[in-house]
């Protein structure tokens, strides 16, 4: 249960990492309107504190022995032994990139946030050599990995993205300026496209996941496996995500717009608060679950 949790908490952080500096770079009417600088350095921090404490759960897992009982030597070798081991020092030199761009976002917001997006980017996607992602050889591993590290990025777009949405509504509607209100109506209009282009991305590498994970004869056995049920609920979280996704972008976003001209934002402010809160939450439970995926057998490798 530690390592799910520790996986969780990595998997959260590293996201918000990524998609937060991806979700800024390229909304930059909406940046002083976000605590960027804290936000950044924070996820930085915290996800070197987590890699470090996932490092020791799983040295002392592969060890055979109780966590305060892992040695240096179990340590040394995940990381000189192992493609993970790899992929961790490559996660803490990204994440040390988001800690340090953090004090630039002020003074020289676009390069500051692009360093931030490249080492956001090194840490999520190197999640893949942590995963089942990692099992197969040759082309197969190869396509696997690659599907991975696409699956990677795009939630953490998505995930940056709506808990950069979150606070933008979370002001109090009686505060909210009208150039807040427009600004965070533009996050929201122009962030349709790019969040179509994430969807498709999800849903084709999570095909091909699928495929190599789970084959289409064990599909009908899921139900009866605590790998398949927990698979299933992940797909309906997902698709819940699609449905709040959907009425966002044409019924409350549209009306936030009208409000706006009417001058009687609250209610459709408040509407969106809550929408893009009941997303983020779904999100937040599909990681737990993949989190929780990740330490089981998927069908395929039990064949």
């Amino acid at each position: 249960m530690l390592d799910v949790i520790v996986r969780f908490a990595l998997y959260l952080d590293l996201a918000l990492a990524f998609g937060v500096a991806f979700f800024a770079l390229f909304a930059p009417r909406v940046r002083d309107s976000l605590p960027l600088p804290r936000l950044l350095a924070s996820v930085g921090l915290t996800g070197m504190l987590l890699s470090v404490a996932g490092l020791a759960v799983l040295s002392a897992s592969m060890a055979g022995v109780p966590l305060a009982q892992v040695d240096a030597e179990s340590v040394a070798m995940v990381l000189t032994g192992m493609s993970l081991g790899k992929a961790w020092m490559v996660r803490i030199g990204g994440l040390a990139l988001v800690a340090a761009a953090a004090a630039f976002v002020r003074r020289r917001p676009a390069a500051a946030l692009s360093v931030a997006s490249f080492g956001g980017a090194l840490a999520v996607g190197g999640l893949a050599w942590a995963g089942h992602g990692a099992m197969d050889d040759g082309a197969v591993g190869w396509l696997h990995l690659a599907a991975d590290v696409a699956h990677l990025l795009a939630a953490g777009v998505w995930v940056g993205a709506l808990a950069c949405l979150l606070l933008l509504v979370a002001r109090p509607a009686p505060r909210a300026d009208a150039a807040h209100l427009w600004a965070t109506h533009r996050a929201l209009d122009g962030f349709a496209l790019v969040g179509t282009a994430v969807v498709a991305v999800i849903v084709v590498t999570g095909l091909v996941n699928a495929w190599l994970l789970v084959g289409a004869a064990n599909v009908p056995s899921l139900p009866g496996t605590l790998y398949g049920r927990l698979l299933i609920a992940k797909l309906v979280l997902f698709g819940a995500m699609l449905g709040f996704a959907g009425i966002n972008r044409y019924r409350l976003t549209p009306a936030l717009a009208a409000r706006i001209d009417a001058g009687d934002h609250g209610g459709a402010v408040v509407a969106l608060r809550v929408s893009v809160a009941l997303e983020t939450a779904c999100a937040v439970m599909v990681l737990a679950l993949v989190a929780w995926l990740g330490t089981l057998q998927p069908p395929m490798s039990a064949m």
